[in-house]
């Protein structure tokens, strides 16, 4: 939301980041529109998962980082059979998929350690 084009531009370089900004004023609307949906998107999955941390049931935070892990593994999923062909973020979905990957072992590790804790 700040500096969104600067971003862009680093992150894709000056000629993707002015393709992703949109070609017409309506397109421009949406993508903006979508990117503020994300943050928000962003900001609530934050603060569930700041709830989540002060819960006390292990059952539940189970479910919650196997749903979590099962959410980063879809990602990768869907980044590997749709993103790679959009020929402007070519070259970005590997290094996305990598982070979806160490984003999900990461919960499985916590799984491990919790499932550690219960049977010791």
């Amino acid at each position: 939301m700040f500096y969104l084009n600067e971003i862009s531009v680093l992150g894709h370089g000056i000629e993707t980041a002015k393709k992703l900004s949109g070609s017409t004023p309506h397109d421009q609307l949406l993508i903006q529109t979508s990117n503020s949906f994300a943050g928000l998107l962003l900001f609530v999955v934050g603060f569930l998962v700041f709830m989540v941390a002060f819960v006390k049931d292990r059952d539940f935070q189970t479910f919650f980082a196997r749903g979590c892990a099962l959410l980063h593994v879809s990602m990768a999923l869907w980044r590997v059979y749709f993103e790679r062909r959009l020929e402007d973020l070519a070259w970005d979905w590997p290094k996305q998929v990598v982070g979806d990957f160490v984003l999900a072992l990461s919960w499985v590790f916590f799984l491990v350690y919790t499932w550690r804790e219960k049977y010791d």
